[in-house]
């Protein structure tokens, strides 16, 4: 008896044949339009080499200066660590922990994932927790948030900008930098892809 292997559709829970786009196409649900798959040219490569660079740029976003206010003759740097530290003298602890997870703890396990499972593929070397990353990858996507935290900058910039002198660190310039690797990494990983290697790799 011939097995037939269908995929249920994320979005309308479809039951579907697998499909097997090329490179340049995308494959949608014919019910909802979901976007199910849509293929990345070198995808393992990419996301190695841009794991590697984030994990390089989220030291110096992470610790050193991004902002530095200068007012009424009193200067003071302020870094995305100093930021959370504030929050929890201020008693705000909520709202530390999200800053916390969602600009620090999370992006940075998001890229050491990344670089994990990447790495694996890459050099071919099969590895039993290779699933359990890519699970744990998956869900990481929803919570690792550094464009919100950019955005704070941005508005606290300009309400600052009327009131002090405002100096741009070299921190600054880093986190824009991860920000732009953040998103490079997230539209070039192939998760169908990924998953096809690590099954292949783990037989």
């Amino acid at each position: 008896m011939t097995k037939i292997n269908f995929t249920a559709c994320p979005e309308c829970d479809l039951l579907l044949n697998p499909a097997e786009p090329v490179v340049g196409d995308k494959a949608h649900c014919p019910r909802c339009g979901y976007l199910l798959q849509r293929p990345r040219k070198q995808s393992i490569e990419r996301t190695f080499a841009l794991s590697i660079a984030g994990l390089i740029l989220i030291f110096p976003a992470n610790l050193m200066p991004l902002v530095g206010i200068k007012m009424l003759g009193g200067a003071k740097d302020g870094t995305l660590w100093s930021g959370v530290v504030t929050l929890f003298e201020e008693h705000l602890w909520g709202v530390a922990v999200l800053v916390f997870l969602s600009s620090i703890l999370f992006p940075l396990l998001n890229i050491i994932l990344s670089l994990l499972i990447s790495g694996h593929l890459y050099f071919k070397k099969p590895n039993h927790y290779l699933a359990h990353w890519m699970r744990w990858l998956q869900h990481m996507d929803e919570w690792a948030m550094l464009e919100v935290y950019m955005l704070g900058i941005i508005v606290a910039c300009v309400k600052l900008s009327s009131t002090s002198e405002l100096k741009f660190g070299f921190g600054l310039y880093a986190f824009v930098a991860l920000l732009t690797v953040a998103v490079m990494l997230a539209s070039s990983l192939d998760k169908v892809l990924f998953w096809r290697q690590i099954g292949q790799l783990n037989k």
